[in-house]
């Protein structure tokens, strides 16, 4: 019989074996997003809800600084290690953080990924998330009713390579199936507003008659009106469509400078991860997936989601 050696924040540790945090015991969790925006502070807020109505749960948070901040991300993921906590909730910002979270791992700290998935990781103990691809499929259909056979359409990528941001992408042109429309040029933007700017300027320059503009994320598409607007376009002259309904999009869509947006549902995001989080570390079932929803934000609705 193996003799109890010490107790770490609600886990009974003896030799090599943890025993689950049971309901009572106070238990700590790490709360990692990508970097500042409204999108991120919207799920942290959900998760101080979380904590403040379940005394017995302490969250520590971190964020990095941009879309591309790996080298942040994962100090945080270390610094979460080193503080001891026994479950990390984490938005993560590229598929190359999971040796980070191997470590975490490797520790008995149960991680559950939010927002975005690292496909083929096998470490993680649930995903909160919308299921992006199809959640693309409903910016594709609502552009399948307002484009028509060779109309052109440029694409502000989020960060290729992140699986997340490309299902927005690839789903979309999914739900566009039936019309034939033409995409005339796409590229990356980090997700910022700087570069929603930059790349709809070059698209725009190219193709003075663009019918239509699909960002898969916020801040560019908010980027992509000041673009329009500056290059002197009406807003009934192009059709303007975003995704994350945040970041100043419902402003634009209530302006008119935007048509539409896909809205995900971060508080979700925030309160379920952590709610995957706790539960998992008083051992009791977590589902694999947690699909936090997603819908479609028009000039029609708008009001629903301020």
């Amino acid at each position: 019989m193996r003799k109890l050696l010490q107790i770490f924040g609600g886990l009974v540790v003896a030799g090599a074996l943890a025993v689950p945090a049971m309901a009572a015991d106070s238990i700590k969790v790490g709360f990692i997003t990508k970097f500042p925006v409204e999108f991120f502070a919207t799920m942290e807020n959900a998760a101080k809800a979380y904590a403040e109505a379940n005394p017995g749960v302490e969250i520590i948070y971190g964020q990095g600084q941009s879309s591309t901040d790996i080298e942040g991300q994962i100090a945080l993921i270390e610094s979460m290690i080193t503080q001891g906590v026994q479950g990390i909730a984490i938005t993560p910002v590229d598929p190359t953080v999971a040796p980070a979270l191997d470590k975490a791992v490797a520790e008995g700290i149960k991680v559950v990924l939010m927002d975005n998935d690292i496909p083929d990781w096998n470490g993680k103990t649930a995903l909160a998330t919308t299921n992006n691809y199809n959640a693309g499929k409903i910016a594709g259909a609502y552009l399948k009713t307002v484009l028509s056979d060779g109309d052109t359409l440029g694409i502000l990528e989020g960060v290729p390579g992140v699986p997340a941001l490309d299902d927005r992408v690839n789903g979309m042109l999914a739900g566009l199936e039936g019309v034939e429309v033409e995409v005339v040029g796409r590229g990356g933007t980090n997700c910022t507003q700087e570069l929603g700017v930059s790349v709809a300027e070059d698209l725009l320059t190219a193709n003075p008659d663009l019918k239509a503009i699909y960002a898969a994320c916020g801040p560019p598409a908010v980027g992509a009106t000041q673009a329009i607007k500056n290059a002197g376009i009406a807003n009934d002259d192009i059709i303007m469509v975003g995704f994350d309904a945040c970041c100043g999009e419902l402003e634009k869509i209530v302006s008119g400078q935007e048509d539409a947006t896909v809205a995900q549902f971060p508080a979700k995001m925030g309160e379920l991860g952590v709610d995957a989080v706790v539960k998992a570390i008083r051992g009791e079932s977590v589902e694999a997936l947690v699909d936090t929803g997603a819908g479609l934000v028009t000039a029609d609705n708008v009001a629903d989601f301020q």
